[in-house]
């Protein structure tokens, strides 16, 4: 599964990879980093059939994640992604929004791992 982590924090990559490590390692998940929703469109400009799962920040710099939502959602890549919504903010607004502009489901920061493995297994079996 290749899964395209978008987030303007830099500590999320080495987080990821190690989390990850064993997933990384056997080749069931590959992880692509965008630090921006401009460079996560750029990404997805080239090789937007690549990317299975898309996992973004809401809160970011220039372009929301909600914003990099609904210009994936308006994309005629097919088939379209899977786009889960990371956030700080737990509070229902962001959660209403990200759902009405078509995600898929929704998690806070701190990210809780295991149940985003748990998710992850279901859309892809390990």
């Amino acid at each position: 599964m290749k899964i395209l982590v978008v987030d303007d924090e830099t500590d999320i990559q080495p987080l990821f990879e190690q989390r990850f490590r064993r997933e990384i390692r056997s080749g069931t998940m590959t992880f692509t980093f965008a630090n921006s929703g401009e460079s996560a469109l750029a990404y997805l400009a080239q090789k937007g059939t690549e990317a299975v799962l898309i996992l973004s920040d809401i809160n970011m710099p220039g372009m929301s994640g909600l914003e990099l939502l609904r210009r994936i959602r308006k994309s005629p890549v097919v088939p379209s992604p899977i786009v889960m919504m990371i956030t700080a903010y737990g509070d229902q607004q962001n959660h209403d929004q990200a759902i009405r502009d078509g995600a898929d489901d929704f998690l806070t920061k701190p990210i809780d791992f295991a149940e985003l493995k748990n998710k992850l297994s279901q859309l892809n079996p390990l």
